[in-house]
């Protein structure tokens, strides 16, 4: 079974993923989409996240083996993928994964990270395709630059329409592609906000949400 579901709250997700586990809904996978689960009978456990990324699987392996000595079973997450969920299997063990405030702070700092990297990363693209005319910025205050057809804005009544109506099906795609990187650069700005948002709330013991 699948679902779609986005969320920058790592206690909310987990909070989530424990109630679908109560449901029968064990999660097998985590897609860019959303979620894969595995139909079970409904188990009363608890669900935890981690965000880590590992250069060798011998260090991921280890990291899986670590926690499943302290009583958590990893069932999601590879060692690029960097989110990593756990199911307690230890009914008599502790209800989190994390030993202290600052370690279970640390992973929306390391998520924070990822997001500027890929702002950072797309970044010189839009400002390179600015630059080489590819983008034109100002199509945005001005839509008739998103029109190319030579002198349309001169032409007048049937001539104007056909070439109106033929073009802007063309404009528009073209300004949906030419905003598909900013909007891109702004949410990874946005999202790596709001991970260094809650990093700081629960390094700082702040309550409240966003």
């Amino acid at each position: 079974m699948r679902k779609c579901r986005f969320s920058l709250d790592l206690e909310h997700e987990e909070k989530w993923l424990t109630e679908m586990a109560k449901q029968g809904l064990s999660l097998s996978r985590k897609t860019v989409f959303g979620y894969e689960f595995w139909q079970i009978p409904p188990q009363d456990t608890v669900i935890r996240i981690d965000y880590r990324h590992f250069n060798r699987p011998a260090d991921f392996e280890d990291y899986r083996m670590l926690f499943k000595d302290s009583g958590w079973e990893h069932i999601a997450g590879t060692e690029s993928s960097g989110t990593q969920y756990f199911k307690k299997t230890d009914k008599e063990g502790e209800t989190q994964i994390f030993s202290d405030t600052a370690s279970k702070a640390a992973r929306y700092r390391r998520l924070s990270s990822l997001w500027l990297s890929l702002a950072l990363a797309h970044l010189p693209i839009l400002i390179s395709l600015i630059y080489s005319g590819t983008v034109d910025p100002l199509a945005f205050l001005k839509p008739r630059l998103l029109y190319y057809t030579p002198g349309l804005w001169d032409m007048t009544g049937g001539s104007f329409l056909d070439a109106f109506l033929f073009e802007t099906p063309f404009a528009i795609m073209r300004g949906v592609s030419w905003l598909l990187l900013p909007v891109l650069v702004c949410l990874c700005i946005a999202c790596a906000a709001r991970s260094e948002m809650q990093y700081r709330k629960i390094k700082h013991g702040r309550k409240g949400g966003f």
